[in-house]
């Protein structure tokens, strides 16, 4: 992602001047910074609310704690998969950072692709031409993906890490005793969720970058040669981090470790590989989720030190597994 970052800032004070690539590159880290501060503030408004409410030591009229009784373990078998999927379907959509994170996402994936597309396209007549050589249109409508992708994380984050914070996990494996079964269906909703709502950002993100990338600048379509695969792939990367986001949460329980986490393996360490010597750098480098991102979105000539859109993008898929699978290990053997 740093990588791509870097690119169209560059870009931006190629074609916009110094004060342009400036003010775009202000705009992200302004808009990341006010996104993680809203989501976490307003969880944390709502955990209390609803600490304060199920608190067990509340007291009744007359001044005495209210007796609380615990419920019984529901026996296995009076309940489906199906279920499971509804009951987490059915928290998922009604709490309010859903719907907040997922406008934050569309705020993101469509105005920051609007803005560097723009801008080329404005002070395209005025670039030399032998600047436009090696230009990805493609690239260029979706790096606004690489910004959503943390209002994602932080999706995937909250779905988890809400019910431990605001303790209604333990209701859930009450009425749900087997745990599997329960991450699984969580896995699962919020998993379908985060691809099809990647994908429509992804594809929208596109048609509208390449709508104001008019000629004489170069545009791309989707029958262009390796624009669908980068459309698609961008939905399906940020769908990916969605899920490590969720296993980071599954592992950690706290809101505010797993999101550190997220946002240090996406941000931090692409920099500390940087500070590494060169060959070791590039080994590590494309190992990691920036540099995997940013090839599936390329179309152009790939880096002969990253791995191919697809392999990487399975080597992102091993990392959610892996996350995942240490999570379930953990959520089994721990307390709720």
């Amino acid at each position: 992602m740093t990588t791509l970052l870097a690119t169209a800032h560059a870009a931006l004070v190629r074609h916009g001047g110094p004060r342009h690539g400036l003010r775009f590159g202000l705009l992200i880290i302004v808009v990341i910074v006010v996104a993680v501060v809203v989501l976490i503030q307003r969880q944390r408004r709502r955990d209390r609310t609803t600490m304060e409410v199920a608190s067990p030591t509340a007291a009744t009229s007359d001044g005495h704690p209210a007796v609380v009784r615990l419920v019984e373990p529901v026996p296995p078998g009076h309940y489906h998969f199906s279920d499971l999927v509804r009951a987490e379907w059915t928290k998922l959509r009604t709490v309010r950072s859903t719907g907040w994170t997922l406008l934050i996402t569309v705020v993101l994936g469509l105005g920051i692709s609007a803005v560097a597309t723009a801008e080329t396209r404005s002070h395209w007549s005025s670039t030399p031409a032998f600047q436009h050589v090696g230009f990805d249109p493609t690239a260029t409508s979706l790096i606004g993906i690489f910004v959503a992708q943390f209002a994602i994380g932080a999706l995937g984050v909250l779905a988890m890490s809400s019910e431990y914070s605001s303790g209604t996990i333990r209701a859930t494996f009450s009425a749900a005793p087997n745990r599997l079964r329960v991450l699984a269906a969580k896995l699962l909703v919020f998993g379908v969720l985060a691809v099809v709502f990647a994908e429509v950002v992804s594809f929208a993100s596109f048609f509208l970058g390449q709508a104001l990338l008019t000629s004489p600048a170069t545009h791309a379509t989707l029958s262009s040669p390796g624009a669908l695969r980068a459309v698609v792939g961008a939905g399906l990367f940020v769908a990916a981090l969605g899920l490590l986001a969720m296993g980071l949460a599954t592992m950690m329980r706290f809101t505010a470790a797993a999101l550190s986490t997220f946002v240090g393996v996406l941000l931090i360490a692409p920099l500390i590989a940087q500070a590494l010597p060169t060959a070791l750098n590039q080994d590590i480098r494309r190992f990691l989720p920036d540099r995997i991102g940013t090839t599936m979105l390329t179309t152009t000539t790939q880096n002969p030190f990253t791995f191919s859109p697809w392999v990487g993008l399975g080597v992102l898929a091993l990392y959610v597994v892996g996350v995942n699978v240490v999570g379930a290990i953990l959520l089994t053997r721990r307390d709720a």
